[in-house]
């Protein structure tokens, strides 16, 4: 299991936001660099970085700050906002990003993400942000009627290395995860998932660590680990007492 920290961008600096409102943007850090740093030193071995503005204009905004973040530390870096072309893929990759997450591009253009995946193995993501089980595009702006789950189940053999999959009622209030949505979601495709949304404490940590099984690969933690509500070190400590409590294949029994 990966904990991710989430570095989400706005006019340059790392803010939250709640339900994905951009008038809502609460300012954490106007060094996303140090930002991301301060994670590094926390212990974290991922980064998921968010163009905000990205997601609204369709394409690349805040490329200075992304840039800051992956020059700062050694970390795998995952991006995702208003990346919607093979050439802003690219040029993510040759600059040091980790992982591509595609979301408005898996609705709108499905050709992408199957060309992306052949190309990048390993390396495509797709977003999938729900509204009352419904997916929104266009930096949340845009209400679909297409449900989260028949949107995975489209990927199932394009080569999608994970499902970054958000509930957007959830995101940035603190209410706990929607763990009986990711964990449906999780049941019915075999594409890992990164459940986003809500994470408030140590105990929501644990509670998706409860359906890590059903192929819950990740857990996005932001607000939280801004106001302190997480503490970094109990955190990952959590993580990696879970993973190691996981039997090996050698010890499975015939």
């Amino acid at each position: 299991m990966i904990l991710f920290p989430a570095i989400d961008l706005k006019d340059g600096y790392a803010v939250r936001l709640l339900r994905g409102e951009m008038g809502s943007a609460t300012v954490f850090n106007k060094d996303p660099a140090d930002q991301a740093r301060r994670f590094a030193e926390a212990g974290f071995d991922w980064l998921h970085v968010v163009d905000l503005n990205g997601a609204f204009a369709g394409a690349p905004v805040n490329r200075a700050a992304v840039c800051s973040i992956v020059d700062a530390v050694d970390l795998p870096v995952q991006l995702g906002g208003g990346i919607r072309s093979l050439a802003a893929i690219e040029g993510w990759l040759e600059v040091g990003i980790g992982r591509i997450i595609l979301g408005t591009a898996a609705l709108k253009d499905p050709a992408l993400v199957r060309e992306a995946c052949r190309r990048f193995p390993g390396r495509i993501l797709v977003g999938i942000d729900a509204r009352a089980g419904r997916v929104a595009v266009e930096g949340w702006a845009e209400q679909s009627e297409i449900e989260a789950l028949e949107l995975a189940k489209r990927f199932e053999d394009a080569g999608v290395a994970a499902i970054v999959f958000t509930d957007i009622d959830r995101d940035g209030v603190l209410q706990g995860p929607n763990l009986e949505a990711t964990a449906h979601l999780a049941e019915q495709v075999s594409i890992p998932l990164i459940a986003s949304g809500g994470v408030s404490s140590l105990d929501d940590i644990a509670a998706c660590l409860g359906i890590a099984h059903l192929g819950i690969m990740g857990i996005i933690v932001g607000r939280a680990l801004y106001d302190g509500r997480v503490d970094p070190a109990s955190a990952t400590a959590l993580v990696r007492s879970a993973d190691r409590a996981q039997p090996r294949p050698e010890d499975a029994k015939c």
